[in-house]
């Protein structure tokens, strides 16, 4: 087959770290993908696993990769042992070498043998970044400033270190930070033979990359909203697939009969999800411009796009930074019946004038009715009739362990303290990761691949 007539299908096997896998498996067996890409990483994420890593140096990488591994390589090889698809995921997170080592060891439970597993490395800017004074984080502080407080520093990654990796023909490719969309770009570079200075190319492949990047989202899954826009079989939801050819067209659908809708309302929905200019949509290897972009239902669940270019790419790359930023308590009670939402102002105010007396330390508090203020605040409170149930919930950030563990102590208090009725205290305390953002110079970050092969 000649490269100008090509085409590709690429499989969203997730899009975000603990999305389902059974619809990843339904790709994997009844797809007919050339490429299962797992998208799996958030900003927050990446900073978490780098502190799961400072304290078990041999974690930090998706936690649901043995699960995802496990379900989707038996069917890697058809019954001749001949490949059928390619893997390609940032599950590798804050330790790609990491999970590339755990994907040898699943891959020589399963037993199969010679499967080549590559780990994209030179995101992890962390030590470039430690005492810096010459950079500024979005929140108005220096790297220096944060000090021991600095957790972790990833570059966004392009596409380069992924199709270097596919072309040392890796079965499975993991990386740390790269920008979503790189993920689905790069298997497109790797079969057309796409040049990095061919803006327009570019700007398509990652018009594919964003379309698939949340997986489920752009099927059907968020675009559900009962009595206005109906989907079927939700519980059954299929992922999406991407039909691309090497002259740019692009036609997204999903596994016949699985649950979901592609229309061009998902499309169109998705397209605009998370995008600050659609003109200039920066990514580490292009700026996409997506305003001439138009789709198109040619079939029942096969929705064409076209019209995505792109310009130059930035100079610099965006690096995600995790800090630790102290801590939040939070306690909960819930009251029902007659008279609830008055009891449950009054626990409020209680616990509130509690933590005051006890000389709780916070940054900020939040005090929430779940049900009556927690989203809207008191703008819509007064609209509705009294529920019939109220969940109070207080939390506060705070710098010491010592002040948030009382927070949520104060409200389970209310148990035996007043008012009357409150049933299903809970309480919590968690450790927070903050994240910021800043810009590094692309030519300081050297990307290079790992290959190891399973036993």
């Amino acid at each position: 087959m000649s490269t100008a007539t090509r085409s590709i299908r690429l499989g969203s096997g997730a899009g975000y770290s603990g999305d389902r896998i059974e619809p990843a498996v339904e790709l994997a067996r009844d797809g007919d993908i050339d490429y299962l890409i797992f998208e799996c990483l958030a900003e927050r994420t990446i900073a978490l696993a780098q502190l799961e890593r400072l304290h078990h140096p041999d974690l930090g990488f998706d936690p649901l990769l043995a699960d995802r591994m496990k379900a989707v390589l038996p069917h890697l090889r058809d019954e001749h042992g001949r490949r059928r698809f390619r893997v390609i995921s940032n599950m590798g997170a804050a330790n790609p070498l990491g999970a590339v080592r755990e994907v040898c060891r699943i891959a020589s439970e399963l037993g199969i043998r010679g499967l080549r597993v590559a780990a994209v490395l030179g995101d992890d800017v962390l030590e470039s970044l430690k005492g810096q004074e010459s950079v500024m984080l979005d929140i108005g502080v220096t790297p220096r400033d944060l000090g021991d407080r600095l957790v972790s520093a990833n570059a966004y990654l392009g596409a380069a270190g992924i199709v270097q990796a596919l072309r040392e023909d890796a079965d499975v490719v993991l990386t740390g930070r790269v920008a979503d969309p790189a993920l689905f770009l790069a298997p497109q570079v790797l079969e057309f033979g796409l040049d990095w200075d061919d803006w327009d190319a570019l700007g398509r492949g990652t018009l594919v990359g964003h379309l698939l990047e949340c997986a489920g989202q752009v099927s059907g899954g968020y675009h559900a909203d009962p009595g206005f826009k109906d989907v079927q079989n939700l519980a059954r939801l299929g992922f999406p697939i991407a039909e691309v050819s090497a002259d740019g067209a692009i036609t997204v659908t999903k596994v016949p009969g699985s649950g979901g809708r592609v229309t061009t309302q998902t499309c169109a929905e998705q397209l605009i999800y998370e995008i600050h200019d659609p003109s200039a949509y920066l990514t580490p290897d292009v700026v996409a411009d997506f305003s001439g972009v138009g789709f198109e239902e040619s079939a029942f669940d096969r929705v064409r796009a076209a019209g995505a270019a792109g310009h130059p790419k930035p100079s610099t790359l965006k690096v995600s930074v995790g800090y630790l930023d102290g801590y939040i308590g939070e306690g909960q009670m819930s009251y029902g019946g007659p008279g609830a939402l008055e009891r449950a102002r009054l626990a409020r105010d209680i616990v509130l004038e509690r933590l005051s007396i006890v000389g709780v330390e916070a940054d900020e508090i939040r005090a929430d009715l779940i049900g009556v203020d927690s989203l809207y605040g008191d703008a819509l409170s007064g609209l509705q009739a009294s529920p019939p149930e109220v969940r109070v919930r207080v939390a506060a950030r705070c710098a010491k362990r010592l002040d948030a563990d009382k927070v949520g102590r104060e409200v389970e208090a209310l148990y035996t303290n007043g008012p009357a009725g409150g049933g299903g205290a809970g309480k919590s305390v968690r450790q927070v990761v903050a994240v910021a953002s800043l810009l590094w110079p692309a030519d300081r970050v050297r990307v290079s691949v790992h290959l190891e092969v399973s036993a």
